[in-house]
């Protein structure tokens, strides 16, 4: 079935090749794409449309000697396959299997780990400029950037850096696929739409530059006649040109026949170059290439009939999306706002029902938080939906737009703690560190789909910047209440009082997703239960009685133990004057792979068992 990849495991099989062979090769790596990530999950629909871009990259350039970096990372599948992990991708995004996006320590071929994107062009240049200063050899650097990623701010900040720096060999490859995650937002996605073919165009470019070079009067001339006609035809390549970039194209990526030529010629010419290449997301599988964005990060599936939805338990982000638009038909002041990703973020109704109040504003995280801030400021309501490992990039704009300023944005904080399969880069494992130091803001984590919507409802109602952090997936199964109501800020919710009169007494402090999990523990130890509901304030009285009635204190949360909950609770007891032992849970100082939430969790021993374990070693010490 696959005989043409079979026989590839490396590029340098792959250059043996003819044309023709490689076009078969890119039809039977799409049948293997679509066969292993029906079975693992993955990004599907942006590596469908990369597979000849990955195999001409390959083929033209002398990696890794030649330094590729895939932003995103959605589109590597392709690449992974052609440099030795072919045999590996039955574990693709599996526990202690390979990486769903690429990772320096996983092959020489990954010359950059990324996750989050528009951060190929800096990373490229920065090698450039290593080489430049090393006197290394003149090696070529290659930033393949798509799925969106030329729409967040720091993708134009390396272009600004790039076009002064003419003695590095860099290729930026803008991916067009039509496609961020789900449909691309504002001008400069729109400007990308306008499509030209540009191979004549560049020959005659250059034929023309050499006759007319030794005249500087009229080669200078030319230039300008140049950039004002190619303004007038393809609108998107003025844009690169005035960074200083020597732009190429549109041409067809999916095209073996028509993108190795061009590459090999662009890999010959100095400078900062663009190449625009058009893609297809999804393009193999009837079902991806019509519904791209279902299929962009799927889970397992047959691949018969496609992606069918189950019915389930709703998920915190379903509550989220309810919640939203129940809200905003109450309260015409109420904005919606999320960095690329409305459904994602389950805001796909809301934009339906809402237009005029929803704004996607693409990957531009700090752009959101201000332009929330700036709503605020003039007296709109605005709730921006935006994942945990996202809102790192804003954090800045928290802190000095909003906090600073006490403007009552609603953070809505999705996929927060450990969110499985896309590993590091994804994981929400900080935001309580970095949110609970923040002056003025209201931090708070719901333990169940009820808590989660009242408190939403308590953040919205409330005159100063609040969060709201919930995990991926779903809850409890806890049934949701239909009227809101506002939950007294600060104050946790005692579950569970232990009966033992002394000795061995032991109070459990849970945060958010962990308070579940504990109900069963605390009853096999006679322990007292707290939900503590609020990171930001902690409930300062609760923690008195915790401190005065029981002979150990363990604080458990989903996020990185240095700066976190727990720590906020040893802060206040030492606020207090109050001495007494406590052992904190949460995540300890590493970054976490991928793989399934339950065996990462048993990894950073937070599951149950090793829960209880830990309390009884403590207890016994």
């Amino acid at each position: 079935m696959y005989e043409l990849l079979n026989s590839v495991n490396s590029p340098t099989d792959l250059k043996k090749l003819t044309i023709p062979e490689l076009q078969q090769l890119a039809s039977e790596m799409r049948s293997f794409i679509i066969e292993t990530v029906s079975k693992t999950g993955g990004h599907l629909s942006s590596s469908l449309g990369c597979v000849e871009l990955a195999i001409a990259i390959h083929y033209v350039f002398d990696t890794p000697e030649d330094r590729v970096i895939w932003d995103v990372g959605h589109q590597a599948y392709a690449h992974k396959i052609l440099t030795g992990r072919r045999d590996s991708m039955g574990t693709l995004r599996q526990y202690k299997g390979i990486a769903g996006f690429p990772k320096r320590d996983e092959s020489p071929y990954d010359a950059f780990g990324t996750g989050h994107s528009s951060t190929s062009i800096s990373a490229a240049l920065g090698m450039g400029v290593a080489n430049k200063l090393l006197n290394k050899r003149n090696r070529h650097h290659v930033a393949v950037i798509g799925d969106g990623a030329m729409t967040g701010g720091m993708a134009f900040e390396a272009l600004n850096s790039a076009g002064d720096m003419k003695d590095i060999n860099l290729l930026l490859i803008l991916n067009d696929n039509d496609y961020s995650i789900s449909r691309p937002v504002g001008a400069l996605s729109k400007h990308f739409t306008k499509l030209m073919s540009g191979q004549f165009y560049a020959q005659a470019r250059d034929i023309g530059k050499a006759i007319v070079k030794p005249i500087p009067i009229l080669y200078d001339l030319t230039k300008k006649v140049e950039e004002y006609s190619k303004g007038m035809v393809s609108p998107h390549s003025t844009l690169f040109e005035e960074f200083g970039l020597n732009y190429h194209g549109p041409i067809d990526g999916n095209d073996l026949s028509a993108l190795i030529p061009v590459l090999k010629n662009m890999r010959d010419l100095p400078g900062p170059l663009v190449l625009h290449v058009v893609t297809k997301k999804g393009l193999g599988y009837e079902p991806a290439l019509s519904e791209p964005t279902k299929y962009h990060g799927a889970s397992p599936f047959d691949v018969k009939v496609g992606i069918k939805e189950k019915p389930h338990a709703p998920t915190y982000t379903e509550v989220f999306g309810k919640w939203i638009c129940e809200m905003a038909s109450k309260d015409p002041r109420l904005v919606g706002i999320t960095p690329a990703m409305k459904s994602g973020s389950g805001l796909d109704e809301f934009a339906e029902r809402f237009p005029n109040r929803f704004f996607d504003v693409a990957i531009a995280e700090q752009h959101a938080v201000t332009f929330a801030a700036g709503l605020a400021a003039d007296g709109m309501k605005p709730v921006c939906a935006i994942y945990s490992t996202f809102s790192q990039r804003a954090f800045d704009q928290i802190v000095h737009d909003t906090a600073l300023q006490n403007l009552p944005v609603l953070f809505a904080i999705d996929r927060g703690g450990i969110v499985g399969a896309d590993g590091a880069t994804h994981h929400g494992a900080f935001d309580l560190s970095f949110l609970r130091c923040i002056p003025i803001l209201t931090l708070m984590a719901p333990a169940d789909e009820n808590e989660c919507k009242q408190m939403l409802y308590t953040g919205y109602m409330m005159d100063s910047p609040a969060v709201v952090r919930y995990p991926r997936g779903k809850g409890p199964g806890v049934p949701i209440q239909p009227d809101m109501y506002q939950i007294p800020i600060g104050k946790a919710l005692v579950m569970r009082t232990s009966e033992a009169k002394k000795g061995r007494r032991v109070a459990i402090l849970a945060f958010g997703s962990m308070v579940a999990p504990m109900k069963d523990i605390a009853n096999k130890l006679d322990a007292s239960l707290v939900n503590m509901r609020f990171v930001k304030p902690v409930d300062a009285e609760t923690i008195r009685w915790a401190a005065e009635n029981h002979d150990l204190i363990v604080t458990i949360e989903e996020n990185v133990l240095t700066g976190g909950a727990g720590s906020g609770v040893l802060e206040n007891l030492a606020s207090q004057g109050l001495s007494v032992p406590v052992l904190q849970l949460g995540i300890p100082d590493q970054f976490v792979s991928h793989g399934d939430n339950p065996s990462l969790l048993k990894e950073l021993k937070l599951d149950p068992d090793s829960v209880l374990q830990r309390i009884q070693e403590r207890l016994e010490k």
